[in-house]
């Protein structure tokens, strides 16, 4: 209950005061964080590594004076087909405090396939086949963040909304991005990974579409700068 408390309290000053303020009692809560000076590193697809993207990165280190190393890089996604993957990313990484998984939209918008929350576990023996499948790739980049570092905090950002299609804002498209970020959320559930949800949590629907982002998948400084004020206190007091 205090983690939500907190939580909230932080999301109200981010934007009450302008996301960018400079407010004692904020300063104070969030200096409070646990994570506030670690290492962070980021893997990802174009969203996490656009410059557009330094907009968010910017909130955390002034937030939360976290030193932040970004190994994503455009059009890759969990899949090991799906460009310069999230695997591959993750395998050239090093050791860091906390290690975040920010999904793009790649694996939908380039059809591979979602696969199982089983794909690549125990439960399978660790298939390397199913390292084809978006959800293969969560757990390969799971396991893989704790051989390099059994310490290590991992958090995941989910998909955010794309408008190239209904199927990648509607959440009532059973096939759409919801069904890719429904399997990010539940992998997360089964390692005990804390997620955010900026699919449902972003704030962005056809309406505002063209005041935050630059295209339909890509967000302008002023949509990071909206994520980010999310980013910054899902950090602050992850749940």
């Amino acid at each position: 209950m205090k983690k939500t408390k907190n939580y909230l309290i932080i999301l109200f000053l981010l934007f009450s005061n302008g996301l960018l303020a400079q407010d004692p009692t904020e300063e104070l809560a969030i200096k409070n964080s646990l994570n506030f000076g670690k290492s962070v590193a980021v893997f990802g697809g174009s969203v996490s590594v656009i410059p557009a993207s330094e907009t968010a990165k910017d909130m955390w280190k002034e937030r939360l004076g976290m030193s932040i190393t970004t190994y994503g890089v455009g059009g890759a996604g969990f899949s090991s087909l799906q460009g310069k993957s999230l695997q591959q990313q993750v395998d050239e990484a090093g050791v860091f405090d906390i290690y975040i998984l920010w999904a793009s939209t790649n694996d939908y918008t380039n059809n591979r396939e979602n696969g199982s929350y089983t794909d690549y576990t125990e439960f399978d023996g660790f298939d390397t086949e199913k390292l084809l499948t978006q959800a293969g790739g969560i757990n390969y980049c799971i396991k893989r963040i704790y051989e390099l570092n059994p310490n290590a905090t991992i958090y995941f950002f989910t998909s955010s909304k794309a408008f190239i299609d209904r199927g990648g804002y509607d959440p009532f498209e059973k096939e759409g991005m919801v069904s890719y970020v429904d399997m990010q959320k539940k992998i997360c559930e089964l390692h005990g990974i804390p997620y955010l949800d900026q699919f449902t949590l972003g704030g962005f629907n056809t309406f505002n579409q063209a005041l935050f982002y630059r295209d339909p998948i890509h967000m302008n400084a002023d949509g990071y700068k909206k994520i980010g004020a999310l980013q910054v206190a899902f950090l602050a007091f992850p749940q």
